[in-house]
């Protein structure tokens, strides 16, 4: 390939033009973990898919049922992986001694640039000596490194399954590290993800903050908004999430079952029959709804509930597109997103009575939010903002 700067074309808002191949002709690939569910590491590929209207996504497994219709118009090619049982396939940790090979089987040899979209697997892609690696990095690893412990206890309890759980770790940690420096270029979604890569790969990245689509015609979004589920008169707070256990969601629900306010919880997981078990009569889980609802319900919010600790978190952002102010746990990226006493409030800790008092410190607070400053806040990280920024890191790149 010649030593010239990649050039992407004229500089438009949304996407290239299409049928253009990717890069001033360069054929372009992605790659991502898992198209299993959807999520913020999947609204930045269908950003990535848009920039590259041509190009095929590898990614380790697909389900076409949970990604419901999303990337049903691209060419998805997954690994040997999809060949497993189904059962197999929708419980990832028993394919964990699989998913370090199944990136590097991907023949990627007919690309001259590939963007993975990495939270674990899929920077581990092996390429040609001249072809591009840019990796958009979610988070390091996070099971092996920062919450390895957790994680184990999290699992069976057999002494025996844990001595070789904590074996299966130290292994996933050597490839983790190996695979960080395969790809050309490192491109972290916060400055919370930029450190764990400097601490975990000893590697500099450039951050680019992952797109939010912001949505602000929260007035008719009220207007339109169905009476059935009107909770209130919009006086409920909201959790929108992946219902996993790292996500806190339980203690969410716990803190508004002493509180007995409103609380509405949005998303499916593996904990939503647990949480629907012990939710009382004020708190309503209401499983996976499409985007076109969720609006709805972003729009009638009076505060959203942000309890895990996520390396970004775009869901507190989207809240904020509607002058909604969010409560989140003092850690990871929402402390680059939310302005503690301007846009919402933090808490130090995912217990129930921590939340509690967070809870009510927002509320004592609530007079002093300014509608029009939170919207302006959330419109510091919009999906226009990270196309500009990505198409400027391709731009200075010389191959």
């Amino acid at each position: 390939m010649n030593k010239e700067k990649i050039k992407v074309g004229p500089s438009l808002p949304t996407s290239l033009p299409k049928g253009e191949r990717g890069c001033g002709g360069l054929r372009v690939a992605l790659v991502h973990d898992f198209l299993t569910q959807p999520g913020g590491a999947e609204r930045v590929l269908e950003v990535l898919s848009e920039m590259f209207p041509d190009a095929p996504i590898y990614t380790l497994l697909y389900d076409k049922e949970k990604m419901r219709g999303k990337f049903k118009d691209k060419i998805i090619h997954p690994s040997f992986l999809q060949k497993f049982p189904k059962f197999l396939r929708r419980r990832v940790k028993y394919l964990l001694p699989f998913l370090p090979t199944a990136p590097e089987t991907f023949d990627l040899r007919d690309f001259d640039l590939v963007i993975s979209s990495s939270g674990a697997w899929s920077k581990g892609i092996i390429t040609r000596l001249n072809v591009i690696h840019i990796s958009y990095m979610h988070s390091p690893m996070r099971f092996v490194w920062d919450v390895n412990e957790e994680y184990l206890r999290q699992q069976e309890k057999s002494r025996f399954i844990n001595f070789f759980g904590r074996i299966l770790s130290n292994y996933l940690r050597v490839w983790d590290k190996v695979a960080a420096d395969r790809p050309d270029y490192l491109i972290a979604n916060s400055k919370y993800t930029q450190e764990r890569i400097k601490k975990y790969y000893g590697k500099d990245s450039t951050v680019i903050y992952p797109p939010v689509e912001l949505q602000i015609q929260s007035a008719e979004l009220r207007k339109n908004y169905n009476s059935e589920l009107i909770i209130h008169n919009f006086e409920f707070f909201l959790v929108v999430s992946r219902l996993s256990p790292y996500k806190n969601i339980d203690k969410v629900v716990e803190a508004f079952n002493k509180l007995e306010l409103p609380l509405v919880v949005i998303g499916e997981g593996q904990q939503e029959k647990y949480l629907k078990r012990i939710a009382k009569k004020n708190v309503k889980i209401l499983g996976w709804l499409p985007d076109e609802k969720i609006k709805e319900y972003y729009a009638g919010a009076r505060a959203f509930i942000f309890s895990g600790v996520d390396d970004f978190g775009i869901a507190p952002v989207e809240a904020m597109a509607y002058g909604v102010p969010v409560l989140a746990m003092r850690k990871g990226g929402a402390r680059e997103t939310v302005i503690e006493g301007k846009t919402g409030e933090f808490f130090d800790a995912a217990i129930p009575e921590v939340i509690v008092d967070g809870v009510r410190r927002l509320m004592e607070n609530e007079k002093n939010y300014d509608k029009e400053f939170i919207k302006a806040r959330s419109r510091e990280f919009s999906k226009k903002k990270f196309i500009d920024e990505f198409r400027k890191f391709i731009e200075e790149i010389n191959i």
